[in-house]
């Protein structure tokens, strides 16, 4: 469940609740058309939507139900949420400052017959949970559709409100 390409700086109590985990903060992805990855209104960060990249690569591709399995969306769920905590903390300076998870929405691209899509994004709000504990406790959308960017399999955008 890594995402592993990019030190950790920070010494926050968030942080280091990922290294727990095992999980190391990436880079941030550079967008793959006219976006950033996230941006602040008043007191949220709105991350776009985040895909399953490591070290700059798609890291699955296809419908859920035909081409992957659910478990393997799951993790590819949980490493969009990793990927929107890099934006959070590129926009925020220190994930200490979220003070809650306030919604998460999550897209899969899924086979027709596939009706799983909650437990596919599961993945990332587990993840959020582990991290952030009860602050990570988040409202949610678990959406299907036909296709996704570069043909991936999940994407995951996030808000969290900050201090």
């Amino acid at each position: 469940m890594t995402a592993d390409n990019s030190a950790q700086t920070s010494g926050s109590a968030v942080e280091k609740r990922l290294g727990e985990l095992g999980i190391t903060l990436p880079e941030v992805a550079p967008p793959v058309a006219a976006y950033v990855p996230a941006v602040i209104s008043g007191s949220y960060v709105y991350t776009s939507g985040q895909l399953p990249f490591i070290k700059g690569e798609l890291t699955g591709s296809g419908k859920v139900g035909a081409d992957v399995t659910p478990d393997d969306a799951k993790k590819l769920a949980a490493t969009c949420a990793i990927n929107a905590l890099a934006a959070i903390k590129e926009r925020l300076g220190d994930l200490d400052r979220v003070t809650r998870v306030v919604k998460v929405v999550g897209f899969v691209a899924s086979d027709p017959t596939f009706t799983g899509q909650p437990g596919v994004i599961n993945g990332a709000s587990e993840l959020l949970g582990e991290v952030f504990g009860e602050a990570g406790v988040h409202a949610r959308s678990a959406v299907g559709v036909a296709v996704l960017p570069l043909d991936a399999p999940v994407e995951v955008e996030v808000i969290v409100e900050f201090a």
